[in-house]
């Protein structure tokens, strides 16, 4: 059974970076697509980006294009998410959360992934 744990979380300045990682044990995630959602207090869930299995597809919430970007290394079986330029609202719970096959027409939607890590807490401070 695949388990994804989440890391790389933390307080960080408004316009600062951080990098969270999503990393899988149990089996390997290569042929799974990837995505990262977030949740703030008193918020519904929301999509931020997602990654095909190979790496070469991928697709971002408009709120954050041109400051997250999604990759992978299925050598080493984690997924990550450079967050740049980074806003007070971007402070959000982040879980990662994989499926089978990524979508273009849904790849946005939580309820098509069926393997979700327990989330790493970003915090951004004005």
């Amino acid at each position: 059974q695949v388990q994804l744990v989440e890391s790389g979380g933390g307080l960080v300045q408004a316009g600062g970076s951080l990098r969270l990682s999503c990393t899988a044990s149990g089996h390997t995630i290569n042929l799974y697509a990837v995505g990262w959602f977030r949740q703030a207090p008193g918020k519904e869930r929301e999509f931020v980006a997602a990654v095909n299995w190979s790496g070469r597809t991928t697709g971002y919430a408009e709120s954050v294009k041109g400051r997250f970007t999604i990759s992978r290394d299925n050598a080493e079986n984690w997924v990550a998410l450079q967050m740049n330029n980074l806003k007070p609202e971007d402070t959000a719970v982040y879980t990662c959360t994989a499926r089978p096959q990524y979508s273009h027409t849904d790849y946005a939607d939580p309820l098509k992934y069926n393997i979700w890590g327990q989330g790493t807490q970003v915090s951004v401070s004005s």
